[in-house]
């Protein structure tokens, strides 16, 4: 990566992961300070920035971190689900290739193999979550339509948004490890449904699988003071 887009990666992981508070000010000396960077790709960095929607300007031209409503993480959320799907169904109707076909069962066969310990631990929910990630990523890699590739991508720049940003709330009580399973169940359906060229049925699937992150979400909001603790970029939150 160059310069500038190392910068911009590290200052959104900054922002995803709490570092800063809501309505706090970024000042561009300060950040390059700290990235060890100079102003110049900073300041593109947070340009960038205020385009995904993390960062705003103030009248004066400041930049601020931005906070979220929870509609605003539950529409981004939904959002994912509705692309997802159709990325889902395009698959089913072009076909599964063998390559495909062992990169889902790869991933499938990993997550019953994860979700097969209870507890879980916190090693297990960490490969649970890169397999998720993985096994989402196939499908949209294999839909083939650019476009909708581009959005989910900038859809998954938002708060919580992406497919594993909800899993670490999972497994801190035991209803939250069924829904773990209920998801993974899902893959499974959903693997099923591109097999057989099922395309209305593989979108239904896909956008209804987001339904175990809302879940997450209302949670994550009723038990604030931990989720924090799990998720520290839950401060963006509001409401």
């Amino acid at each position: 990566m160059s310069l500038q887009e190392t910068v911009l990666m590290q200052l959104r992981d900054l922002i995803l992961s709490g570092e800063f508070a809501p309505g706090q000010r970024l000042a561009e000396q300060q950040l390059a300070e700290r990235l060890g960077a100079s102003r110049t790709p900073v300041r593109a960095a947070l340009v960038t920035l205020e385009q995904e929607g993390l960062v705003e300007a103030n009248d004066t031209g400041k930049y601020l971190v931005r906070q979220f409503t929870a509609q605003e993480v539950t529409d981004a959320i939904a959002v994912r689900g509705h692309l997802e799907g159709m990325a889902a169904r395009l698959v089913a109707e072009h076909g599964v290739s063998r390559q495909l076909q062992g990169g889902l069962q790869a991933c499938l066969d990993e997550g019953d193999r994860l979700l097969a310990d209870s507890p879980l631990t916190i090693e297990s929910y960490a490969a649970y979550a890169a397999m998720n990630d993985r096994f989402h990523a196939l499908i949209l890699e294999a839909c083939g339509n650019r476009a909708l590739q581009r959005a989910v991508a900038l859809n998954d720049k938002l708060p919580f948004a992406p497919a594993s940003a909800m899993l670490p709330m999972q497994g801190t009580v035991a209803l939250d490890r069924d829904w773990m399973l209920y998801a993974h169940r899902q893959h499974h359906m959903l693997f099923d449904a591109l097999r057989r060229g099922e395309g209305a049925r593989a979108q239904a699937l896909g956008v209804e699988h987001t339904e175990v992150a809302q879940m997450n979400m209302r949670l994550a909001l009723e038990r604030r003071a931990e989720s924090e603790r799990f998720m520290p970029g839950m401060r963006l939150v509001v409401g």
